[in-house]
């Protein structure tokens, strides 16, 4: 692969689109994102608000502080903060200048809106239908598969948009069945920095600043901090201890953007932090660090394209295995090392449920990330899982191809038993 080449540009086109900015859980923010949208399109606020969203997207938002909100949490605070105090131009960060004196307006505004919110009518994973109205006024807009993916957009009877429906969470984007362990490593090999220094050294940027606001603040559970506490002087515990401090801010409304990975915030902290930590530690330049963390963006995309932006199947585990891949390659290693962890960290965590966003999310990175380094550990004492254990067969494109097989197809059930599970816990 050279620079210039078409399979180089493809490389290139995916991780502008998988690397963007956000405040706060995606899903949420998808919500306040189609908000801010509806209303720009209402020309006022609305007076009555119709909601269907999908069982994901339900799983996502229930849990979580939707950032610059004075605290609340849900889908109703997520949508209402977008419809009321949202810029619709700045997507997934579309919530992040609301001013703190805003707060008490949002609030009365929550509890004076006519809202209706039920589950949506499809079987698509990722489904957003809003509706709203003022006066004699309707807008309707709609986002499916991923979070800024607008299919619909209606004004009375006025269709300002209507693009097809696709099931794929792919929908629109750069065709990722370019992606191969192997050629990921040659293109990060051959890779001008400066061609991905815009969005991965913002990524390092500012997901090693939620990370360190992490470790220094009471944030969730304070996963990252407990770590460290307990494993001082090991760079792989401060790995899965700063990774795990990310989430910790994040989950808990911490007002911070970071860059996303293939839809998610945590997944963009897991493929990056850790990374950022080992480079840190051993003295590495800056061009190795830019490579390593857009190897582990990579093959961190290469596993959820098979897996689709929502599922039961965590999809920090993913992220682990590429910060574990990113950290074999920052060491100095090959394609067949890069491989060999991959492998290696599929086996041990895959399966691991997403039950939702929440403050647990951040020990779930911890073990992702320490799974990725038992795994990178493992190739160097020349130890491996091998084809026929358990879900990993001969060749690691393959194994990963099994584990979108998993996720997508085998934990459908599961998906839906978390999302019964959750709706009745208060």
């Amino acid at each position: 692969m050279q620079k210039g080449d078409y399979l180089y540009q493809q490389y290139i086109n995916i991780l502008k689109e998988e690397l963007r900015p956000a405040m706060g859980c995606t899903e949420p923010i998808a919500m306040a994102y189609a908000g801010a949208k509806a209303r720009q399109l209402l020309g006022r606020i609305p007076e009555k608000i119709k909601l269907f969203v999908s069982g994901n997207i339900i799983k996502n938002v229930k849990s979580v502080v939707v950032p610059n909100t004075g605290g609340l949490h849900g889908m109703a605070a997520a949508v209402c903060a977008g419809i009321l105090l949202g810029d619709a131009d700045k997507e997934l960060e579309v919530i992040s200048a609301i001013p703190k004196d805003k707060h008490e307006e949002l609030k009365a505004y929550l509890e004076t809106v006519e809202m209706d919110i039920q589950p949506s009518y499809s079987n698509l994973v990722f489904d957003i239908d809003l509706f709203v109205y003022a006066g004699e006024d309707t807008v309707r807009l709609r986002i499916i598969n991923h979070h800024t993916n607008i299919v619909r957009m209606q004004k009375n009877d006025e269709i300002l948009l209507d693009l097809p429906i696709c099931e794929s969470s792919e929908d629109h984007l750069t065709d990722k069945s370019c992606l191969s362990i192997e050629k990921i490593v040659e293109f990060a090999d051959c890779m001008d920095v400066e061609d991905v220094r815009e969005y991965v050294g913002r990524q390092i940027e500012c997901n090693m600043d939620i990370a360190n606001e992490g470790i220094r603040g009471n944030w969730g559970a304070n996963v990252g901090s407990v770590i460290l506490h307990h494993h001082e002087g090991s760079v792989a515990k401060k790995a899965c201890a700063y990774a795990a401090a990310g989430s910790d801010a994040r989950m808990s409304g911490c007002e911070k953007p970071v860059m996303i990975v293939s839809g998610s915030g945590n997944q963009g902290i897991t493929a990056s932090v850790p990374v950022v930590v080992y480079a840190r530690e051993l003295g590495k330049s800056e061009e190795e660090l830019l490579r390593a963390v857009a190897l582990s963006d990579l093959v961190t995309i290469h596993q959820k394209a098979g897996i689709g932006r929502l599922s039961a199947y965590c999809g920090a585990i993913s992220a682990g295995c590429g910060a574990g891949a990113g950290i074999a390659y920052l060491q100095g290693g090959d394609a067949s090392a890069v491989a060999h962890t991959v492998v290696n960290a599929v086996a041990i965590l895959s399966g691991t449920i997403c039950d939702g966003a929440k403050p647990s999310c951040a020990a779930k990175i911890a073990s992702a990330v320490d799974a990725g380094i038992l795994g990178y550990h493992m190739y160097l004492e020349n130890q491996q899982f091998y084809s026929g254990d358990g879900i990993v067969t001969k060749g690691v494109d393959n194994t990963v191809r099994n584990v979108g097989i998993l996720a997508r197809e085998g934990m459908r059930e599961t998906d839906r038993t978390i999302l019964e599970i959750m709706l009745r816990t208060p």
